[in-house]
């Protein structure tokens, strides 16, 4: 594991002198009253377990297991709660490695491509052998759908909007998905553009599971109804050889997607988009090679996956047609 002592999980610098686990500016991300935070009072396995003994009475569901929590800064420390969380707290899958790191980068790279993305971190579970000391790292997020004093904002994913559950949660299309936006959405104009970005994020870093759960719809304290910020994101491909390139198929298709399945129909014909804009999207992301390149550098990944998360870039970026620096 690329765990690399002497580098903040949170930011992903260097440590400076009297910064054992997190950096300053760190903490100064989660909260800005935190000057410091001890590890989470659960080692990793032991937030499974609490996560499978909780699974009934939170209002949190999906595959990964998950507890609510929340930061108490003036004590410096995560505590968790069954109800009245604002942070999600996922540690580790056994059954697929390193999801929390991968997960973070995966949202740091999207919210490098101008992606709007949640509040997010990793953090240090208890240690296994001294419950004083650091273990594995867990991912955190903060709840974006909780506001004030306990405010909740509507929140309604394409799957609930489509009629769709769970189960059936890959049984759609990205047309499909526009068409949610279309009708549920305050400025569809507006958000078909953040979809449009999503969609082509998603397809050069690997995402293959933005199924309809992942796609969601908020409604503001203003009563405007937009995207809520992107979620539950990971490089799947760099840790699952599947042929699938998208969860939700393009003109019937999951894999062997073209730039002319991307851009010119879904892009410009579904959704839409004039020629500007689609141009403006596509310069976006073919400059962010340099930025994409040194968070996969400084991330807390295995080399192996780093290195296959390269590849998947390089690749599907050439398949884009996209000009400017590529990933290494």
């Amino acid at each position: 594991m690329n765990d690399a002592p002497g580098r903040c999980p949170l930011t992903y610098n260097p440590l400076g002198s009297g910064e054992p686990l997190y950096s300053a500016a760190g903490l100064r991300r989660l909260s800005r009253t935190l000057t410091h935070l001890d590890p989470l009072s659960f080692t990793a396995a032991g937030l499974v377990q609490e996560a499978a003994a909780r699974a009934d009475r939170m209002s949190i569901g999906g595959v990964q297991p998950k507890v609510n929590a929340v930061l108490r800064p003036a004590e410096g420390r995560f505590e968790v709660v069954t109800v009245g969380g604002r942070w999600i707290l996922k540690p580790d899958n056994p059954a697929y490695p390193e999801v929390p790191a991968n997960e973070d980068l995966a949202m740091r790279l999207a919210s490098a491509a101008s992606v709007e993305t949640a509040d997010h971190a990793l953090v240090y579970a208890r240690g296994d052998d001294d419950p004083d000391a650091p273990g594995a790292l867990v991912y955190a997020v903060r709840r974006f759908d909780r506001v004030g004093r306990g405010d909740k904002l509507a929140l309604e994913d394409f799957g609930q909007l489509l009629g769709l559950d769970r189960e059936t949660k890959y049984d759609a299309s990205m047309e499909r998905a526009a068409a949610a936006v279309e009708a549920f959405c305050t400025f569809p104009a507006v958000e078909k553009v953040e979809l449009f970005r999503r969609t082509l994020v998603a397809f050069l870093t690997g995402n293959e599971d933005m199924h309809l759960k992942n796609l969601a719809v908020l409604t503001g304290r203003d009563g405007l109804r937009r995207l809520s910020p992107a979620y539950d994101l990971v490089a799947s491909a760099a840790v699952l050889r599947d042929p699938q390139e998208l969860a939700l198929p393009i003109a019937g298709k999951r894999s062997n997607l073209r730039r002319e399945h991307l851009v010119d129909y879904y892009g410009r014909e579904r959704l839409g988009l004039t020629e500007r804009v689609v141009e403006s999207v596509l310069a976006d992301i073919a400059d962010v090679g340099p930025a994409w390149n040194d968070l996969i550098d400084r991330c807390f990944l295995s080399d192996a996956i780093r290195d296959r998360l390269r590849e998947t870039i390089s690749e599907r970026r050439r398949r884009l047609g996209l000009v400017g620096p590529t990933a290494r």
